[in-house]
């Protein structure tokens, strides 16, 4: 059963397989491959979670027994938004989940002179306000990066209750950042940390997630 450690905001099941793929993916002397798999796991039941928070409509089908089932289907349709580069690690893990989805991507870096997040590129399916949107980083340190990201949605028309924020270790400080300026979206993750450091990184953490999927 998914948990909810604050409003809005669901945590996977904390299983003991859930806390090894995470004992892995933390240990500085993982290897990139095997940090890329373990990643990977986790991402796919991030987006698992998610998809038990889209609507749904009653669906009868009929079987090959020639019997109804009366079950459920899908309503409406759903992207990916990832920001750029650590959330695009969580667009295959998306794929492979929901076929033929549609994403878009979001980049946003640090002003080198007021420290402060910058929006430098967006590129969005035309109907996004017409969709249910997972948005995609790994990582909720302080939260400014998801924020301006979740503002730039919100400019295109697609309304807060529409947008899963999906990442895979979050902190207090982060959520409570975000959830002030947006604290009507859905906060998915997979770990609550226990805050930030001096150089604002999570902690225990694993580092850069960019890095590590894509360089180390």
């Amino acid at each position: 059963m998914t948990t909810q450690p604050f409003k809005n905001v669901y945590l996977l099941p904390q299983t003991n397989q859930l806390t090894g793929l995470y004992t892995i993916i933390r240990d500085k002397n993982t290897t990139r491959s095997d940090f890329i798999f373990y990643s990977d796991r986790i991402i796919r039941l991030l987006v698992e979670e998610g998809l038990n928070h889209m609507p749904v409509v009653d669906k009868t089908v009929s079987t090959h027994t020639g019997e109804e089932f009366h079950g459920l289907g899908f309503e409406g349709k759903i992207c990916g938004v990832s920001i750029v580069r650590a959330g695009e690690s969580m667009e295959q893990g998306l794929r492979e989940v929901c076929r033929s989805v549609r994403i878009g991507k979001i980049l946003i870096q640090r002003d080198e002179e007021t420290a402060l997040p910058k929006l430098f590129y967006e590129k969005l399916p035309e109907d996004i306000d017409n969709r249910y949107v997972f948005l995609l980083d790994p990582m909720l340190a302080t939260g400014g990066s998801a924020i301006m990201a979740t503002d730039v949605l919100i400019k295109r028309g697609v309304k807060a209750e529409r947008i899963c924020f999906l990442n895979l270790i979050g902190c207090k400080e982060g959520i409570d950042n975000y959830h002030k300026a947006h604290p009507g979206v859905k906060i998915i993750t997979g770990c609550v940390d226990r805050g930030l450091n001096e150089q604002r990184f999570l902690v225990p953490g694993l580092g850069d997630f960019g890095d590590r999927y894509y360089c180390i």
